[in-house]
């Protein structure tokens, strides 16, 4: 059972210490940091000047009431309406989120293509990097047409000098 034990904690030390799980980590720490400053834009500078062109509408304060205790009042604010119990669904929120969230996976999809993109042209010229080296390193026996080492003096494939 202690060798079971000890046998599991080395396997989760050998994965822990991966650099693709450090990588997830940084990954998942700094997108929580973008969707932050994401949500900073969509709220504090792309949202009020779209509610002022539609009207003076701030779509924080969007609601439709479900049940009010207090049918004679009207809140001026969702905070006002959720503070005296109104049941609501809080669709301007929505929108904001939504917002944010369309703006993250734009951001995201570009960062990917980006990576792709870099990616495909590091594996190109490592392509064209192994083609050279292997250029470099074999020649092709004049009889049987084999790619053969470039010291070699007899060819392994057809046994003809070179």
């Amino acid at each position: 059972m202690l060798e079971r034990l000890k046998r599991n904690l080395g396997e989760f030390k050998e994965f822990a210490v991966k650099g693709n799980v450090i990588d997830m980590a940084v990954g998942i720490i700094i997108g929580a940091a973008f969707g932050n400053v994401v949500n900073s834009v969509v709220n504090d500078v792309i949202m009020p000047p779209l509610g002022a062109l539609m009207g003076k509408v701030d779509f924080s304060n969007l609601y439709l009431t479900i049940y009010n205790p207090n049918p004679d009042t009207t809140y001026t604010s969702l905070k006002a309406a959720t503070d005296a119990g109104v049941v609501t669904i809080n669709y301007g929120a929505f929108i904001n989120t939504l917002i944010s969230f369309l703006m993250v996976a734009f951001a995201v999809f570009l960062l990917v293509k980006g990576i792709n993109k870099l990616k495909a042209a590091t594996e190109k010229q490592a392509a064209e990097d192994a083609a050279a080296i292997e250029a470099a390193e074999t020649k092709e026996c004049p009889r049987c047409f084999s790619k053969i080492d470039i010291k070699a003096t007899k060819c392994p494939h057809c046994t003809a000098d070179i």
